[in-house]
C-alpha cells in the first residue's frame, strides 16, 4: 500500500510496557503495508493515570485517567491513532472515536510474584494490588490476606515488593512477557483466577470519520481477538461496571462460537456470582445480557458495588 504522505503519528503512554505495545503496533503496520521505518513516528502522551500514583483509580476518575489525554490528542489532530491496553479502556467510548483494531491476544492469565502459589503465602499475608478484581479473588482464596495499594508500572511494583512492602503481588503475564520478563512469577491458572475483561489485548483507536486510517488499521486487526474482547466488553456494559467493581470475564473461540465465562465478586471474596454460555460470534447483545443476569442474581450488598 502507498506510503503515507507524512509519518503516521501513533500516540501512546510513556511507560515501558506502553512503549513496547506501541512498537508492536508500528511494526505490524509496517509489515502489513510494506512501509519503511520512517513511515510511523511515536508520540508520547502523559496521562493522569501515570502522574497520580498514590491513590486507587476509583478515587480519582477511573479508567478515563488512561485515555482522556490520548482522546484529546486524537480530537485535536496531534496524533492519528492511539494504542491502549484494552483492559484500561472505558466501557463506553466517545462516538467520535472507534476501536479500529486489536493485535493478537497474549497470555490472559495473572502471575503471582513472591510465592509459588497462594497456599505458600505466610499466615496473614500482605498482598499488593490496585485491582479490585485481583483483591477480591485473593480474599476468596486467602480470607486472611491484607490487601494494600500497589500502583505504578511493572518496575515500580516489583521494586515495592523487593523493598518488603508486601509478601506478594499480581501482574499480568502478557505485560511481563512483552517486557522480556517471562521468568518472573508463578502463573495462576484461569480456573483459580478468571482474568480481567480484555486482559492481554492491545487495541488501536482512531477517529470514527478517518476512513484512511480505519482502512490502514483494518489490515492489522486480529478478528478472533477483536470478537472475543468485544464480547467481554459487552458483559461490562451489562454490568455498568466501574473501576471499583470486581469483575472477571473471558471469551474464547471454540468451534466457531464464543465460550464466555464471567463472574462478579464481593470485596471480601465471600460472594461470587458466575455464569457461562456459548454464544454466536458477534452476538454482543447476548453477552451484555449475561452481565445483567449476574447483577440480578447478586445480593444487594454485591449489587451496590455496581451502582453510581
Amino acid at each position: 500500500m502507498k506510503r503515507p504522505e507524512r509519518p503516521l503519528r501513533l500516540g501512546t503512554r510513556g511507560s515501558p510496557l506502553a512503549l513496547a505495545q506501541a512498537h508492536m503496533t508500528a511494526q505490524a503496520l509496517r509489515d502489513a503495508h510494506g512501509w519503511d521505518q520512517d513511515a510511523i513516528t511515536t508520540v508520547i502522551v502523559q496521562t493522569s493515570g501515570d502522574r497520580i500514583q498514590d491513590r486507587a483509580l476509583a478515587e480519582i476518575g477511573g479508567k478515563a485517567l488512561w485515555t482522556k489525554e490520548l482522546d484529546r490528542a486524537l480530537a485535536e489532530g496531534e496524533i492519528d491513532c492511539a494504542v491502549h491496553s484494552m483492559k484500561d479502556v472505558e466501557t463506553i467510548r466517545p462516538d467520535a472515536i472507534r476501536i479500529a483494531a486489536m493485535l493478537p491476544r497474549a497470555d490472559v492469565r495473572d502471575r503471582l510474584v513472591g510465592a509459588e502459589n497462594f497456599a505458600a503465602l505466610p499466615p496473614l499475608p500482605i498482598v499488593g494490588t490496585s485491582s479490585p478484581r485481583r483483591a477480591a479473588q485473593v480474599k476468596r482464596l486467602r480470607p486472611d490476606a491484607q490487601i494494600i495499594l500497589f500502583r505504578g508500572n511493572v518496575a515500580t511494583r516489583l521494586a515495592k515488593l523487593e523493598a518488603g512492602e508486601a509478601h506478594a503481588t499480581l501482574l499480568a503475564a502478557a505485560g511481563l512477557d512483552r517486557l522480556g520478563q517471562a521468568d518472573i512469577g508463578a502463573t495462576v491458572e484461569i480456573d483459580t483466577m478468571l482474568p480481567a475483561p480484555s486482559q492481554g489485548a492491545v487495541g488501536i483507536e482512531t477517529l470514527a470519520d478517518n476512513d484512511v486510517m480505519l482502512g490502514w488499521l483494518a489490515a492489522i486487526n486480529h478478528r478472533d481477538t477483536f470478537d472475543s474482547v468485544m464480547a467481554e466488553r459487552a458483559v461490562l456494559r451489562g454490568l455498568g461496571g466501574t473501576c471499583h467493581s470486581p469483575i472477571a470475564a473471558l471469551a474464547l473461540l471454540e468451534g466457531g462460537q464464543i465460550h464466555l465465562r464471567a463472574e462478579i465478586i464481593s470485596t471480601e471474596g465471600d460472594e461470587t456470582v458466575r455464569d457461562e454460555a456459548r454464544l454466536a460470534r458477534g452476538d454482543f447483545d447476548a453477552a451484555e445480557a449475561i452481565g445483567r443476569g449476574l447483577l440480578e442474581r447478586a445480593s444487594p450488598a454485591l449489587r451496590s458495588l455496581f451502582e453510581g
